[in-house]
């Protein structure tokens, strides 16, 4: 049965179909309708977090200054007239609300029919409000972000019985210069207001407003090129300037580079660089001019902390006598690193392919990857096999519930690793 194209023809009956599924699946039943994949991984997960699908859990508003501080430096705030544009009107006449999220899942901006917004504060839908899916269930704000894709979420689709009344669509907006997710557009609105094409023109929004944050940085780029220029004129030697987040605006005296990591807090001085060995940062308008040290940089024993106990986060951070730097990690990079930590001696590209993809005729993809990471991660990272640097310390910070590594991961070696640690703690004698 398709639920979507019934949803559309009669609402009230597909909403009937999905509550028995709902119930069937709380219950440990099989329902005679098996619910979406997308879904039915998102009810694992919230019953995984405790979330009470009985219980309407509604955390701490955020108090207004807080939600001021976030709109203020929040990149959505430069799309909003887009996703104003390509929503709203529409939104209003059916009856919808728009609701724009930032990455933590609280809820920035809502706008739209008047009656729905009301409807919304009895959700505790509100302003300041968090719509994780750890905290709230399954919805189109708390979903979207976990598995980075729009998601539709109709009727009882939502986990928490009070949610069922009500339907929401949720796209995901990402930053598109290094892909970290910014936040989440949400069009909500009463379930008779679903239909099939909504999730189509949330995510052709979303993307509209990715676009623009492409332009916007394409254009700061050239302001800061235009007071580069001279400057790196009369300047010997290698050097390179950068904006804030290290996006390489002009070069001289070396190949052109995309993006320079940078340390999370860079100040002015002597400083070592994984892409540029020793270096001298000085400030530039907007950005940074980083000129290259002609002489043998001597970083000394790092650390590589690869954090992954996070649900939906996961970063690795630096730390050598130059000082310490972190980085928040794709999907595909928290894998491979994971992989790398896992087999200190090196894998090959066939290896790495085998481990992601079951497939070990992929080394393009493979190769084309661990070229990124090299990017940030400069001569930590040996290759011909790949592995981090034989004197590097690198240490793995795990997720409690084993269940929880990499949650959305697919790759065969990873699945391996989570079924290891489950066997493992069920063989742990009772406390």
């Amino acid at each position: 049965m398709n639920l979507v194209r019934l949803a559309a023809r009669d609402a009230v009956q597909a909403a009937r179909v999905l509550s028995e599924v709902r119930e069937a699946a709380l219950a440990g039943r099989r329902a005679r309708i098996a619910p979406r994949p997308v879904i039915e991984q998102s009810w694992d997960r919230v019953l995984r977090s405790g979330v009470d699908p009985e219980r309407d859990v509604r955390s701490g508003l955020l108090p207004s200054d807080e939600v001021r501080r976030r709109r203020e430096e929040s990149p959505l705030r430069q799309v909003l007239p887009v996703l104003r544009e390509g929503l709203l009107s529409v939104a209003d006449v059916a009856q919808h609300i728009m609701v724009v999220a930032d990455a933590d899942g609280r809820v920035l901006w809502r706008e739209g029919a008047s009656p729905v917004l009301r409807k919304a504060d009895g959700l505790g839908f509100e302003i300041g409000a968090d719509w994780r899916e750890d905290v709230v269930g399954t919805n189109g704000v708390g979903t979207p972000a976990v598995v980075r894709r729009p998601v539709q979420v109709f009727a009882a689709e939502h986990f928490v019985r009070s949610h069922t009344s009500w339907t929401c669509t949720g796209a995901p907006i990402t930053d598109p210069r290094d892909g970290r997710l910014l936040g989440v557009v949400d069009v909500s609105g009463p379930l008779e207001t679903m239909h099939p094409a909504t999730l189509a023109w949330v995510d052709s929004v979303a993307k509209l407003a990715e676009a623009r944050l492409r332009e916007l940085h394409l254009a700061s780029l050239e302001r800061l090129r235009a007071v580069a220029a001279p400057v790196l004129a009369r300047l010997p030697g290698r050097a390179v300037v950068v904006d804030r987040d290290g996006w390489a605006a002009a070069v001289t005296g070396m190949p052109y580079v995309r993006r320079v990591a940078l340390p999370k807090s860079l100040a002015a001085g002597h400083r070592w660089l994984p892409s540029l060995g020793a270096c001298t940062v000085e400030p530039l308008a907007g950005g940074w001019l980083l000129r290259a040290e002609d002489r043998p940089a001597a970083p000394g024993a790092c650390r590589i902390v690869l954090d992954l106990a996070g649900r939906d986060r996961h970063t690795v951070t630096v730390t050598s006598s130059s000082g310490s730097w972190s980085r928040e990690l794709s999907p595909r990079h928290a894998e491979l690193l994971f992989l790398l930590a896992e087999y200190r001696a090196g894998r090959g590209a066939a290896q790495l392919a085998e481990d992601l993809f079951g497939d070990a005729s992929r080394t393009v993809t493979v190769r084309a990857e661990i070229s990124r990471i090299r990017r940030y991660l400069g001569e930590l990272l040996r290759h011909r096999p790949y592995r981090f640097r034989e004197d590097a310390e690198v240490e793995v910070v795990l997720p409690d519930d084993p269940s929880d590594l990499l949650p959305q991961s697919t790759a065969p070696a990873v699945a391996r690793k989570r079924n290891a640690g489950r066997e493992a703690r069920s063989e742990r004698p009772p406390v």
